[in-house]
């Protein structure tokens, strides 16, 4: 676990799957202990440029930057969409279920919390709504739950999870009706043990965002 024994960047999963073989970037702490951090980039992105936040983020810690496995725009998406931030819930439970074979085979009984931007949110979001019990928490940047996709969103779904939610009143990618929804959600549906954060930036990771990710993941990853 952690890096590989090389001590390379790079890894792929063991795990068949119609999408092919995960690709993840490792970060961090190598102790295999230590708690895992996924990071989840947007569409259209790639896991290498996620992986430059691990070098921002609580270094105790260990990263997983994981490509998303279907080809879009020059990058990666975790879905195919409806529209922006809209999930088709067929497409959502077939990349779910291969993250989470993944995930099983690398990582298994390892304490992880998911870190998702923009598109990766929604991902992480769906992963988080179909297995609260599973993630010792997550953080939705700049992004919205996966609402009728095919994941459970009724009310205490996520209750006592840890989740910080970060969005950006600029913010123009993002439908803002799903970004109310999400917000409103969490604050008042989910029963998460929530941090909220908004700041008046746009569809990026402010230096405030940043600071308050970082103290969320280091007092989160403390309480396990």
């Amino acid at each position: 676990m952690g890096r590989p024994p090389d001590g390379g960047p790079d890894r792929r999963g063991r795990v068949s799957a119609a999408f092919g073989e995960p690709v993840a970037t490792y970060r961090g702490s190598t102790d295999p202990d230590a708690p895992l951090v996924v990071l989840l980039h947007g569409r259209g992105s790639d896991e290498q440029q996620i992986a430059a936040l691990a070098d921002h983020l609580p270094q105790q810690l260990a990263y997983a930057a994981v490509r998303a496995p279907i080809a879009e725009g020059g990058g990666y998406a975790w879905f195919a969409n409806r529209g922006i931030g809209r999930p088709v819930a067929s497409s959502l439970a077939e990349t779910t279920a291969w993250f989470r074979a993944w995930l099983d085979a690398e990582h298994a009984g390892r304490d992880v919390l998911l870190v998702g931007f923009s598109g990766g949110a929604a991902f992480a979001g769906g992963l988080l709504l179909a297995e609260p019990a599973r993630w010792a928490g997550a953080a939705i940047l700049l992004g919205t739950l996966p609402f009728d996709a095919g994941v459970p969103t009724g009310p205490g779904r996520l209750s006592g999870v840890p989740v910080l939610v970060a969005q950006g009143d600029a913010d123009t990618v993002i439908p803002r009706e799903l970004l109310d929804r999400t917000w409103t959600y969490l604050h008042d549906e989910s029963g998460a043990t929530l941090t909220a954060h908004r700041d008046p930036g746009g569809h990026g990771i402010s230096a405030g965002t940043l600071a308050v990710l970082t103290a969320w993941l280091t007092a989160t990853a403390r309480e396990h």
